[in-house]
């Protein structure tokens, strides 16, 4: 029997609220079925996931909770992009839903966060969904400057979505940009606050590092999991590219992945519906 939770698509879920530690968690839950927790991206809160995906992987399935990180969005707290912190934030949601066997994502730095979930939590999931993200230690490709530039534009409008999450050479991505941002937009209530963008852009910086996630103990963990990894990409991802991912074949033993052409940083949003089938596959198959 459907719950009235279980029934709400993404447009409408309620903003709900959770005590861990000294902070309060803001999170929605759609859905019913295995739980999917999804860490979120750089500048991102709860509005910043495209309703379709979420509904998709609702069809699928899968309990999809979404959540603002500590000291953002309607969290509080003390407001940090270390991907550290963010996976506690992360632990501590899963502990207070008493969430069993649940599936970690993470979209960007939330993919970071997701994969140090896999490291020093690996009791607490069963498989890690990572999205347009990079995995820790070397890299063989670095980021471009035009994310930097772009990213810590205050107000960034459409086109610059464009550039950050798709791919702006391909008229079908473009396409897909303009259904995504119609999608995101259609929520007017009960929105939550967003990111400041000056403190963002502090934490960002103005230029690529090298490596992009420096934590060779937290790849060295990644070699010996035995739970499952999928990676979702775009080709073309200007902030973290797929084919650092490439490079560690055969070196992460669990390890798909899943990468979309002509597609960037969000292939989520460009692909909804694709994506959540895929990653229902991937959990459905594997274990």
């Amino acid at each position: 029997m459907k719950t009235a939770e279980s029934a709400t698509g993404a447009l409408h879920a309620p903003n709900r609220f959770v005590d861990v530690g000294n902070r309060r968690l803001a999170y929605r839950s759609i859905g019913a079925g295995k739980p999917i927790v999804l860490c979120n991206r750089f500048r991102g809160n709860l509005d910043a996931w495209d309703p379709a995906f979420l509904d998709a992987l609702a069809a699928n399935d899968f309990r999809v909770i979404t959540f603002d990180y500590r000291g953002l969005g309607l969290s509080t707290g003390e407001k940090t992009y270390d991907p550290f912190a963010l996976a506690e934030d992360a632990r501590d949601l899963i502990d207070a839903l008493d969430l069993q066997g649940a599936v970690i994502g993470g979209w960007s730095v939330g993919g970071m966060a997701a994969q140090v979930v896999v490291a020093l939590y690996p009791q607490k999931v069963s498989h890690a969904v990572l999205i347009g993200t990079t995995p820790p230690g070397p890299n063989v490709k670095p980021a471009e400057q035009l994310f930097y530039d772009t990213a810590a534009i205050p107000d960034y409008g459409f086109e610059h979505e464009v550039i950050l999450f798709f791919e702006p050479r391909s008229a079908r991505s473009r396409e897909a940009a303009r259904r995504s941002a119609e999608r995101i937009a259609q929520r007017t209530e009960a929105r939550s606050v967003p990111v400041p963008a000056d403190w963002a852009a502090s934490i960002l910086g103005t230029r690529p590092k090298s490596p992009l996630f420096p934590a060779d103990a937290l790849l060295e963990a990644l070699k010996v999991t035995d739970i499952p990894l999928l990676h979702v990409g775009g080709d073309h991802d200007i902030i973290f590219p797929v084919e650092n991912w490439y490079a560690l074949n055969q070196q992460l033993p669990t390890l798909q992945l899943l990468t979309f052409p002509r597609a960037g940083h969000g292939p989520q949003h460009e692909h909804p519906e694709a994506c959540a089938a895929h990653i229902a596959t991937f959990v459905r198959t594997t274990a």
